[in-house]
């Protein structure tokens, strides 16, 4: 049976989960410089060690209501070999989930590409996404353009 560790994060009272192998560091999120003319979701970019990173708001992408300001940080991730952080009100843990405590995506969340399954554990129930389609290739364009 494999087994796949997880980062847990909040944004409201949900929980959600991303590979650990999709991350590459978790911050504190300190606030970012602001764009002109971007998306609603872009908070805007940070100097992350000399490199310059954008931040997504994953709570106004997903339109959620947002919490723990105090504790809100930004994973840092890559997809389709960009880096990008996306802001979390919180991240709670790295969890293991095997094969059985992993459900396909229902039929009511299948038009949310980004979604691929559902976690279940100890009575909990967890959001899987999955990065590589967590934005489209329109999306990886402009958050692109916003760091040159």
């Amino acid at each position: 049976m494999a087994e796949e560790q997880l980062v847990v994060f909040l944004l409201g009272k949900e929980e959600y989960g991303i590979s650990i192998s999709q991350v590459r560091e978790i911050i504190q999120h300190e606030g970012a410089t602001k764009i002109p003319n971007r998306s609603d979701y872009m908070e805007g970019i940070i100097n992350l060690r000399g490199k310059i990173i954008p931040l997504v708001d994953l709570s106004v992408k997903f339109g959620t209501k947002k919490e723990n300001a105090v504790e809100r940080r930004a994973i840092i991730i890559e997809t389709a070999g960009q880096e990008l952080g996306i802001i979390v009100d919180a991240v709670t843990e790295v969890l293991k989930l095997n094969d059985m405590e992993i459900d396909s995506v229902p039929v009511t969340a299948a038009s949310y590409d980004y979604v691929r399954g559902l976690g279940k554990k100890n009575g909990r129930l967890l959001v899987l996404l999955d990065v590589e389609r967590l934005f489209d290739s329109r999306e990886l364009v402009k958050l692109q353009e916003a760091i040159l």
